[in-house]
């Protein structure tokens, strides 16, 4: 059994942000994580202006943008046949003018060896939690599976980071208002060559059916298909999936070919959803644990880094000195519900209505919202905004 001031289960961008600026407070800090590393494929790599803004005040931007990474100082789409900017950087108020692709496992192992160089921070990985420990009405901590162990974490306040499928938030029995989505998302890579078009990241096609990703030697592509449909879309087989993808894409129907199976196709299904209630005496969720975002904007991650900044503000100090209570957390709640209200109301607004048979490879005009920004030259410059630093931006204390 182990003691410690905060347990954070999850070592995604918010729970990694989180233990670090806890850990450089003076409080300690556990994160674990149930994967042996961070190598998975095809997870939100979008860096925002607002978290390389945080990672500026950490004093950690130049070492950070010194890894491996492709830039985007503006964002676009193919609306009613011409390429359009939907989203501008170029005026943004923040230190870095641009969403900096990277792969997450590299940002995630960087902000795991920059807490590591705090005493007070334990990363654990590979480790399954398996319920929460409960007593006298609070979270006390959580139980893990270590190396078929089962073992017990007991701490002052225990963080949910672990994502839209979080366990904690499912044992704490957090109610979930849930605002729908009718997409999946299809995720695959193919090569990029010297001769591709240069775009960090587009959206292409009459339906905005697919985004394409510049990973440098290859491309990370995008298809949105309607929620549900991926046994469909496997019906009508790989070749009529190429098919769909080279109608939408700037790339020739050969490219596909490199999609060997459907093992190369990863779906995520999408959701938007979130707590009603954060938070229980001795327990806080953040990030997609408390709000499941659209993939729509790429904010995902900012939205948990932000949370995360904003609950080490508020917290740290409790924390360290053990008066930190079920006021602090709402605290945190209050804080974070309006971004994030907010944030989903946007996206709710950029996408397009859909029949429940409707499938993305059906040519439909883009959602009006967009339309409105393309004709636009100032719209662009506010999409930018809320896109890249949100409605209420955090920044680190001391």
């Amino acid at each position: 059994m182990c003691q410690q001031s905060c347990c954070i289960v999850g070592a995604g961008p918010a729970g990694l942000m989180l233990g670090l600026l806890l850990a450089r407070a003076g409080v300690p800090v556990t994160v674990i994580e149930k994967h042996d590393d961070f190598l998975r494929d095809f997870r939100g790599d979008t860096i925002h202006p607002s978290t390389l803004e945080v990672m500026a005040e950490l004093g950690l931007l130049d070492e950070f943008l010194a890894l491996p990474h492709q830039q985007a100082p503006a964002l676009y789409a193919e609306i009613d046949g011409r390429t359009a900017k939907i989203a501008d950087f170029s005026r943004l108020p923040t230190c870095c003018k641009f969403i900096a692709f990277m792969p997450q496992w590299d940002f995630l192992d960087f902000l795991a060896r920059k807490a590591a160089a705090y005493p007070g921070f334990r990363l654990l990985m590979g480790c399954q939690v398996v319920g929460l420990v409960e007593e006298d009405g609070a979270v006390q901590g959580v139980r893990i599976i270590e190396r078929g162990n089962e073992k017990t974490i007991r701490a002052s306040l225990t963080v949910g980071a672990d994502g839209r499928e979080s366990i904690v938030r499912r044992e704490a029995g957090l109610e979930i208002e849930d605002l729908g989505s009718n997409v999946d998302v299809l995720w695959m890579r193919v090569s990029r060559r010297p001769d591709d078009p240069a775009m960090p990241m587009g959206h292409a096609g009459p339906s905005q059916g697919l985004v394409m990703i510049d990973r440098g030697d290859y491309w990370q592509i995008g298809f949105v298909i309607g929620k549900g449909r991926f046994e469909d879309v496997k019906g009508d087989g790989l070749s009529e999936l190429r098919k769909r993808l080279a109608a939408v894409a700037p790339l020739p129907l050969e490219r596909f070919e490199e999609i060997a199976g459907w093992p190369d196709v990863h779906l995520l299904r999408v959701r938007m959803d979130r707590a009603r209630r954060w938070w229980k005496p001795g327990l806080l969720c953040i990030g997609d644990a408390a709000h499941a975002m659209s993939p729509i904007g790429g904010v995902g991650v900012n939205l948990a880094v932000q949370d995360a900044v904003a609950a080490a503000n508020i917290l740290a100090g409790p924390l360290k000195d053990g008066s930190c209570s079920s006021g602090h957390l709402a605290a945190v709640q209050k804080r974070r519900a309006f971004p994030t209200k907010a944030t989903q109301k946007v996206q709710l607004m950029m996408r397009r209505k859909r029949g429940p048979a409707a499938d993305a490879s059906q040519p439909k005009r883009p959602p009006a919202f967009l339309r409105f920004i393309a004709r636009s030259r100032l719209l662009p410059h506010l999409t930018g905004r809320l896109i890249g630093i949100g409605f209420r931006p955090e920044h680190v204390r001391g």
